[in-house]
């Protein structure tokens, strides 16, 4: 089995876990230290940043799928050349703290152009979680007719200090996992719940219609290497719980 097909099974068994090392982290070591979490942990992706040596140092330590992200439609492209199994248009969320907006026309006319340009990669888009939920349905809709392979959704940028505790992780992952709500009732492509996604919130986002999460700042954030596989396993463990569920239903 290909690297991108064991991710694609796991999507449909909804216990897809990607480990995001992040858009804008180019910083070396630590992508490093998030590649080794995510191989040690059973995770089912790793997300990089469309650095050629970033990606380069990436493909060398894992056999793990690797999705690369970006806006740039000629470095997702790019990407697939390295060795990349995956493209992702985005992720947004790290990009509003240097101000950047990004309209539905704005995304829909870089994944048309993303798509000309890496043919069948398996291709997945960000919805960005600043647009009214109609125009996330609509933009979904239209991706979905595009032949993108999946949806990702984000919640919303603040700069005010989140509450203490198990309060303020929900309050995060609250926006991006009412969002996948209302996109899993709105269109068949599977969807991937991201921001503020955690030990503490995974289960709500399966629960929401996730078929995988994304999680980022909960791994990449953390100082020792230990402490990152440790979070990165007990994401990997929520997910297989939800596999389990599911089948169960069936």
């Amino acid at each position: 089995m290909s690297r991108i097909e064991s991710f694609k099974r796991a999507l449909e068994e909804k216990r897809a876990v990607k480990i995001i090392a992040g858009i804008d982290n180019f910083d070396a070591e630590s992508v490093k230290k998030v590649v080794m979490a995510a191989s040690n942990s059973g995770a089912s992706a790793i997300d990089i940043c469309a650095n050629p040596e970033i990606i380069s140092m990436a493909r060398s330590m894992t056999e793990l799928p690797l999705f690369v992200s970006s806006i740039e439609p000629e470095e997702l492209a790019h990407a697939v050349v390295l060795g990349a199994d995956a493209v992702e248009l985005g992720n947004f969320d790290a990009l509003y703290k240097k101000g950047m907006t990004f309209s539905a026309s704005q995304v829909l006319s870089l994944a048309k152009r993303t798509k000309e340009l890496i043919e069948d990669t398996f291709f997945c888009v960000t919805i960005p979680g600043e647009l009214e939920m109609s125009e996330q349905i609509k933009l979904a809709r239209e991706l979905e007719m595009l032949g993108v392979d999946l949806i990702q959704t984000e919640g919303h940028f603040s700069n005010e200090a989140p509450s203490n505790g198990a309060r303020g992780l929900l309050e995060r992952a609250e926006l991006t996992i009412s969002n996948t709500i209302e996109l899993s009732r709105n269109i068949e492509l599977p969807i991937m719940t991201a921001t503020g996604i955690n030990p503490t919130t995974a289960a709500l986002a399966f629960a929401a219609g996730a078929s995988a999460i994304g999680c980022g700042s909960c791994v990449n954030k953390l100082d020792s290497e230990i402490s990152m596989i440790a979070v990165s396993r007990s994401l990997v463990e929520i997910a297989e719980r939800n596999a389990h569920k599911v089948m169960e239903m069936v």
